[in-house]
């Protein structure tokens, strides 16, 4: 099986059973001094909170480092797989030496690895997650279809994550730090001006808007865009959002009734080619 093929199947499925060290009765676990591991430079998670990770400090001075890190050879080093949070843990707990369990594996197999160990515990915030579709599509040329397989993912779930890195900085600042929702977010979107965005999250942060508030007012924003002007028209919502629920991306249908256009979105040449066979039925 290769490990394109297992990654929706998680971590163990790209891990044999037995490694022929192990085969050969070869012990595969074993410490190392936390000087010779170095971070993994694909990890998709850049955000670790210093609460959560000051909590598995204590807990690694009082019992130790549980499970093993996962790492592979770097020249007279070791490189992460996984278990980032318990390396950071360990350093700052102050231990000398940790479990490691060494693989071999590309840096393609690496940078899924992570993702997929991040994504299964649910250890990213959405701009990592979106971040990390994004690497594996300019790094290795994934289509969101074969994201949406390996992660386990509806394609959709995949298009909405990429859609937030559209945004401007500080909002998915925001949004990896939690001050707002990833509902806050998709509803930022329906204004295409980044100083129209950036005015309703600052008004979503003072007011403490719902993700409902919110959407009112993008809606409100909306509406005092005259028609024609490149905004879709308050009076085309329902069929706007029926096209997107059966098209799956954003549409705007811009102008006035007796005269217009429609536009839909795409994000990559494979969601093109699904757009157009749907159109085509």
């Amino acid at each position: 099986m290769s490990a394109r093929q297992a990654l929706g199947k998680g971590l163990g499925a790209l891990i044999p059973d037995k490694s022929p060290a192990e085969a050969e009765g070869k012990r595969i676990f074993f410490s190392c001094g936390i000087e010779e591991i170095q971070a993994n430079p694909f990890q998709p998670r850049k955000f670790f909170g210093d609460e959560s990770l000051q909590e598995l400090v204590q807990s690694i001075r009082e019992k130790g480092i549980l499970q093993p890190l996962m790492v592979r050879r770097k020249g007279d080093r070791y490189e992460l797989i996984a278990g980032e949070r318990r390396w950071r843990a360990a350093q700052k707990a102050g231990i000398k030496e940790v479990p490691i369990l060494v693989k071999d594996v590309s840096e393609s197999e690496l940078l899924e690895l992570s993702l997929i160990e991040n994504i299964q515990r649910e250890n990213l915030n959405p701009i990592e997650e979106a971040e990390a579709y994004r690497g594996l599509m300019d790094q290795f040329h994934f289509t969101q279809e074969e994201i949406s397989q390996k992660v386990g993912k509806d394609r959709a779930t995949v298009a909405n994550a990429l859609r937030l890195l559209k945004l401007p900085p500080e909002i998915k600042q925001s949004l990896s730090e939690g001050k707002v929702s990833v509902g806050h977010a998709r509803a930022l979107l329906g204004v295409e001006s980044p100083e129209k965005q950036r005015m309703a999250w600052r008004k979503v942060l003072a007011d403490g808007l719902s993700v409902r508030q919110t959407e009112n007012l993008i809606k409100r924003l909306r509406a005092k865009n005259p028609a024609g002007s490149g905004k879709s028209s308050s009076g085309w919502e329902a069929l706007v959002e029926e096209l997107q629920r059966s098209l799956g991306t954003r549409v705007r249908i811009l102008g006035r009734r007796k005269r217009g256009r429609i536009e839909i979105e795409f994000y990559s040449p494979e969601e093109l080619e699904r757009i157009l066979d749907f159109l085509r039925r």
